[in-house]
Order: C-alpha cells, then structure tokens, then sequence
C-alpha cells in the first residue's frame, strides 16, 4: 500500500512530546486556539475575579465608613447576631466555602505561582547540572536541588515585587459611596490593586514555595531495598499506570502518536501475563495509578472494562484511580481546544471515571463517613442515592443536571481499602488532579487540603496498620538529571512538599505509589519511600519491549512496612503482519 493506514500518518503526531518539540506543539495548538473563547474564559477566571479583588478595598471602606455609626448604635445586640450569623454560616456553608475557597487558592497557585516558580527552579536545576559531574555524589546533588529551589523563590519573588512597585502609584485603598455616581474612574484603580495584590501574593508564595522546597528531605534514589524475615506477612502488589486506552482498534495516543503503540493489543498482552502470573503466585493487589483512558471517553472506558471482564480472577484485586487524561483533557481531537468553566463536560469526564471505579471496585472500598474522620460505606452504598442523577446527567449533559454533582465527586475521595487486621496492609486511594481547563495546564497535580487532613485522620485511627499511599501525581521532582528541559516541566503535585511533610511522622509503615511520568523510579523523601510505575503501554511502538514491576511489601519488624527488591516483568509483543485487504 502506498499509505499503510495502521501505520498512522503526520496528523496522529500532533501533541506527541516523542515526535515533535514542545516549542513546535505549543505553535501549533495556539493556532488551534478560539480566541474568543479564550478571551472569554480568561475574563470568567482571572478578569472579573481580579476586578472584583481590587474594588474589595474600595467597597469595604465606603462601607465602613457608612455604617460604622450604625454599628456602634446596634453595639448591644451586635455579639447576638454575629454568633447567630456564624453559628449558620458554619451549619449550612462552612464546607462548601472551604471548597471553593481552596479550588480557586489553588487555582491561583496553578495559573500564576506554581509555573513561574517551576519554570525558574527546574530551569536554574538543568543549567546547574549541567556544570555537574556525572560521578557527583548524591549529597552534592541534593544540596543543588535545594539551592535553585531557593534561588528560584528569591528570583520570582524579586520579579513579582517589581511588578507590585510599578504598578502602586495607580493603586488607592480607600472609596465613598460617592463614587458609585461614576464607577468608570474605578476601573484603573480597581485594576490596579489587583496587580499589586496578585504580585504581592506571588512574591510571598514564590518565597515560601523556594524555603519550604529547599529545607525539605531532598529526594535520592534508593540505597537499598528492605528485607524481612520469612515469616513475616508479605502482599504481592502488581503496579500499572499510565495505559492509555483508546476506542479505536489502531488508535494512536495523544501525547506519544506514532512514537507508541497503536489499538489495545499491549493491554492485552499485559493482562494476559498477570493472569499467568496470579495463577502461579496469587497477588494481592492489581493496582492501576491512573490514566486508564486517553481522553476519558465513553468508548475508551468501555474498552476498559471490556479488558478486565476478559481475566475476573485479575478484577477481583484491581484498584483504580483517576488521572488527569481521565478527566483533565478537554478533546482529543483538538488538545488546543478551551473548556469554559461553565462547560459540564468537565463534570461529565469525573462522572464517567467515578461510574467505572464503581464498577471496578465499588463493593470493595470505602469512603469516609460525614465527619471525615473515620470509615464510611462502601463507594457503591455512596453512590445509590445518586445513581439516578448521575444517569439523567450523562444522558443529557445539561449545565442545570450537573448542579451538585461536584460534591459527589469531591465527597468520595479518598477511599479506602481497609486493612484486614489491625497490623495488616490498607490502600488510600487519592484524587491528585488539579482543577484546569486547557491542555497546557491539564498535567498539574493537587491533593486537596479536605483530602490530606481526612487521610491522616485515617492512619491515626489505625496506628499499626500499614498503607499503599496511592496517586497518579509524583510528589516530587525525581532527582535523575533530565536529558531534556520539557522533562522537567509542570507535571509534579502542586502542594508536593506539603504533602510529603505531613506524611513523614506515619513514614515507617507507607509506600507512596503513584504513575504520570511513564518511567520507573524508587526512591525515597526522608523516610517516605515513592514507587513510580513505568507504563508499559506508553513508551515503545509496536515491536519495541515494555515492562511493569511486581512489588513484594512485607510487615517489618520494628512495626514499619518493608519494601523488598521487586520483580520486573518485561512485556515484548510480536511486529504486526502485513496488511492484505
């Protein structure tokens, strides 16, 4: 055939980080790109809440000043009415404020502070390390992590502190009511507290972020793996991440195009292995740390599932979790293309991906209880009250359907899968994408602060249990030098060395596992040992080798959790034959 259509052709190389740079993608998605959307969102996410930022000031001392009087004349019933305001503040709204006080916290920190300030850290890291001997020690390599994660703090504190100067002298504080009568002369003052605000807060963000990143464990590979004596209790946890599955039978993936395997075959064949492995040495888990689909459609999860019926004694101990091409990636189509916040088709991706872990594991964990403090339900018990309206919402998809929707999805992470006795081994189950709405910043990572405090709350009420800390995002950076910048950039947890620090009392007895960088790395933060699953779909074309790891946990004797040498599975599929019509 002139054109082996298999074979894929230009157009399935589009977004593909293996077959084209990231300045060439980037120039060909901004063409993509609907600018009147993208004016539009920009002034629904960032325009009208900055507006609303910088008149905050101005409104807030009218006010003042007009009611102080009245305030003072009402001194005797005041303390009455604002217990009462508070007492129903925190009955009916306190969570939920919380909530969208946070996602939009954090949605500041992903638009503004976490890129700048990863973009200068990991940009002074890949300068640095390349003045670095290849035989450096490692705590010669750990010391330079901490160094430009300093440096970088000080430089886009510096930056955005500039700005804040620039922009003062257009700035004013206070308002009167008087200028209600021409709101227009507001605008420029307005606009310019907000910069001043923002870059503020950028400057202090940027400082802490380098300090916290610079005075924590630094990130090293692993000495050596642990052992444990044979009559020690011992799981055998299978780990994936990272399949991808598509809905055509010689679909390419986004992201690797002709640089990976087309269609579902590799899955296949990778289930196909762990099902001869089970049989002659049973695992305990089978533990897939996200991006199951490659854009979250219907037909991917389909094939999905469709996979796993094919090996039930292997759905039996598989355990899922989302990642962001399961809910964050707007089109696969057009990865360019812009959602608007009002668009439900982000509610519908969650929807999609809570429906299958239902499916997968529905009977099997549980989700916290009202108080998030200690146990629930299962997640199918959760999710009956709302099966009926998440139906009608898929059928029809209507902005007005998906009302409460996002309560749902945020209220059943994280689950759990308990331990079986008081020293036995539980499965935390994490929700670690971050909020977005475009492709360049659908690969940010967050674990909610809700999230992290009921996880904790967790492992104080099981105080000799040992835990599986599973999530799609890496913690941290891994310490490996990076044979290109675009390795380095934008795909880490957010709030990563938060998390690592709240973890490290309960270190002796977790395993963080987690997917998102396609490779294999174990490591250690301090005493939190990290297990990153290569994907063994993603990284080699059709006759190319992949592999997974098959890890062995065993309960260590001072009451902690041995991680022992694992066993690497190498999956290599046969060429394809030649196409006869």
């Amino acid at each position: 055939m002139i054109i082996e259509p298999r074979g894929g052709d230009a157009e399935d190389d589009a977004s593909s980080t293996k077959k084209r740079s990231l300045l060439a993608i980037a120039g060909s998605l901004l063409g993509e790109i609907n600018l009147p959307k993208l004016a539009l969102a920009w002034i629904i996410l960032a325009g009208l809440p900055g507006l609303l930022l910088g008149l905050a000031p101005l409104v807030v001392t009218a006010w003042f000043a007009s009611v102080s009087d009245r305030i003072t004349a009402l001194v005797s019933i005041g303390p009455l009415l604002l217990l009462v305001l508070v007492a129903a503040l925190g009955w009916f709204g306190v969570r939920p404020l919380f909530r969208a006080a946070e996602r939009s916290f954090w949605s500041l920190n992903s638009l503004a502070v976490q890129p700048c300030y990863a973009l200068c850290r990991e940009g002074l890291r890949h300068l640095a390390e390349r003045f670095l001997s290849l035989n450096a020690s490692e705590d010669r390599r750990a010391n330079l992590r901490a160094a430009t994660a300093l440096g970088a703090g000080l430089g886009a504190c510096a930056v955005a502190a500039g700005l804040a100067a620039l922009a003062w002298p257009s700035t004013r504080w206070s308002g009167e009511f008087a200028d209600l009568a021409q709101p227009l002369r507001l605008v420029v003052p307005a606009l310019a507290n907000t910069i001043v605000l923002m870059a503020g807060y950028l400057a202090v963000a940027s400082l802490a972020w380098g300090v916290a990143d610079a005075s924590m464990d630094q990130p090293r590979d692993l000495a050596a793996f642990d052992e444990a004596p044979p009559s020690a209790a011992r799981w055998r946890v299978a780990h994936l991440s990272d399949i991808h599955v598509v809905g055509e039978r010689y679909g390419f993936r986004i992201e690797s195009g002709r640089a990976g395997p087309r269609g579902n075959e590799r899955l296949a064949l990778v289930l196909d292995r762990l099902a001869q492995i089970h049989a002659q040495d049973p695992l305990d888990l089978v533990l897939i740390t996200g991006d199951m689909t490659d854009a979250g459609r219907s037909a991917e999860w389909a094939e999905f599932l469709e996979a796993l019926a094919q090996h039930p004694a292997l759905a039996e101990r598989v355990f899922i979790l989302p990642g962001n091409h399961d809910v964050n990636i707007v089109d696969r189509a057009n990865p360019a293309r812009l959602e608007l916040p009002t668009s439900p088709g982000k509610r519908l991706r969650q929807m999609r991906t809570l429906s299958a872990m239902a499916a997968v594991q529905g009977e099997r964990v549980h989700v916290l209880d009202r108080g998030r403090t200690r146990l629930g339900g299962t997640l199918s018990e959760a999710l009956e009250p709302h099966r009926r309206t998440i139906a009608s919402f898929a059928d029809a998809g209507t902005l007005r359907l998906s009302a409460g929707l996002a309560n749902i999805w945020a209220d059943v992470f994280p689950m759990l899968l308990p331990p079986a006795d008081e020293e036995g081994l539980g499965l935390v189950l994490l929700n670690s994408n971050a909020e977005t709405h475009f492709s360049f910043t659908n690969a940010l990572g967050l674990v909610a602060e809700e999230d992290m405090q009921a996880m904790l709350a967790i492992l104080r009420q099981f105080p000799k249990a040992r835990w599986i800390i599973a999530l799609h995002h890496h913690p941290v950076e891994y310490p490996s030098p990076a044979k290109a910048f675009s390795e380095r950039i934008g795909t880490a947890l957010i709030n990563g060395s938060r998390f690592v620090r709240q973890l490290k009392p309960s270190a002796r007895r977790l395993v963080a596992m987690h997917g998102h960088r396609h490779i294999d790395w174990i490591g250690r933060c301090g005493p939190l040992k990290i297990v990153s699953a290569p994907s063994p779909v993603m990284e080699a074309t059709d006759d190319q080798p992949t592999s997974f790891y098959i890890h062995t946990l065993a309960a260590a004797t001072d009451g902690g959790l041995a991680l022992l040498e694992p066993q690497r599975i190498e999956i290599a599929p046969e060429p394809l034959a030649s196409f006869t019509p």
